[in-house]
């Protein structure tokens, strides 16, 4: 299930028309009013919130959702471009912040990808995976566990739930354990959606998987330069 909350009519049509020709069922708000009283009857994965709404407005909506129903996945949907806006979008926990107007063909592919990242997370069950794809680090005492080819992350033993763009950031910071990387360089190669980026844009995503980690110094900042991954590479589980 997912919620289209927009008043313009014309977009939410739209939204609707191409997400159940691709095989989702939706249910339509056109203001704050109702939606979270429907999570008792209809609880959906995905919300896709506009900012801007006749009763109220998509921050405030998706704070209230991420207290009361945390696992539920949401995304921006709105007009308002500034980079204060999607700064706050990111820091509430998007999954993505897409600025109108849009292709609902390019809308459509995002909420596949974000859907099928939470129905992984929804598999997960706090074991650290033991496949070939999956890499080890430690510092501290603590064990990340990062699989390539589920996208999924483990600290350890737990499964730490990343945005798309969060997983991406890690896993190739991770990649370069070590080495010294620009917010120029980040934005290039993790942050390569519709987004324009700054440097705001890379610190709020690193503020985010920080606090994900659980607070831990698995990423070093370097004032003026950058950020480094410094976690050790580790043979697993047994062997920290």
């Amino acid at each position: 299930m997912i919620y289209i909350v927009e008043d313009n009519d014309s977009i939410r049509e739209t939204i609707r028309a191409y997400l159940e020709i691709s095989g989702y069922t939706v249910q339509e708000f056109d203001r704050v009013s109702g939606v979270l009283e429907a999570f008792d009857f209809k609880p959906p994965e995905l919300c896709i919130l506009d900012v801007m709404l006749p009763d109220g407005n998509g921050f405030e909506l998706a704070k209230k959702i991420r207290s009361q129903r945390p696992g539920v996945a949401f995304l921006f949907l709105t007009a308002r471009e500034s980079e204060s806006d999607r700064i706050t979008g990111l820091e509430l926990g998007a999954e993505d912040y897409i600025v109108k107007p849009f292709s609902p063909r390019e809308l459509v592919l995002r909420v596949q990808l974000i859907l099928r990242r939470v129905e992984k997370d929804g598999q997960a069950n706090g074991k650290i995976p033991t496949v070939q794809t999956v890499k080890f680090w430690k510092t501290e005492g603590h064990l990340l566990a990062i699989d390539s080819a589920s996208h999924e992350v483990f600290l350890d033993g737990a499964p730490v739930h990343l945005t798309a763009v969060e997983w991406k950031i890690l896993s190739w910071l991770a990649d370069k354990s070590g080495i010294l990387v620009s917010r120029e360089r980040i934005l290039g190669e993790c942050l390569d959606y519709s987004h324009d980026g700054s440097e705001r844009t890379v610190n709020t995503h690193l503020k985010n998987l920080r606090a994900k980690l659980g607070g831990l110094g698995w990423i070093e900042t370097i004032r003026g330069f950058g950020y480094k991954f410094i976690g050790e590479p580790n043979e697993g589980p047994e062997t920290l």
